[in-house]
């Protein structure tokens, strides 16, 4: 799994505040990073995996959260400092021929922007939401012969 999000921009730190949860539950199988951004780099880290779960925060939905199969993507400019799920699943298998499976869990937020850790009462809500909903998941994923780096 990797959780990324600046966790000093609000509800932005949805995703590194499910990457910790999930971290600190050392679910066996689950590798799990943490960080501001995707970049580069993290494709060498998914190459190898059966299957991988970004988590992010989510702007502008109605739902708590969205959990959605991606796949690779056109690769975007890569002296950019961010990437998206779908580049660096691109990258893994240009540079590496790694074709995980792959998800993205958006995690809804509503309060970004402002300078300040911590996550607002709606988006706390929702993280609960999504944490039942992938320990849940996860357990039936186990249940399947996969390298999971969710």
């Amino acid at each position: 799994m990797i959780g990324y999000g600046n966790p000093g921009r609000g509800d932005d730190g949805l995703g590194p505040a499910f990457s910790e949860a999930m971290s600190a539950r050392a679910l066996a199988g689950l590798d799990v990073d943490t960080d501001y951004q995707l970049v580069a780099e993290h494709a060498l880290a998914v190459a190898d995996r059966d299957l991988v779960v970004f988590a992010d925060a989510l702007i502008g939905s109605g739902e708590p959260f969205r959990f959605e199969r991606v796949a690779p993507g056109r690769p975007e400019v890569l002296g950019s400092h961010s990437l998206r799920p779908e580049t660096v699943l691109a990258l893994a298998d240009t540079l590496y021929g790694g074709t995980p499976e792959a998800y993205v869990l958006g995690i809804s937020g509503y309060e970004f922007g402002e300078v300040w850790e911590g996550l607002s009462g709606r988006a706390e809500a929702n993280l609960e939401a999504a944490k039942a909903f992938f320990l849940s998941w996860y357990e039936d994923t186990l249940s399947r012969p996969v390298s999971v780096h969710a």
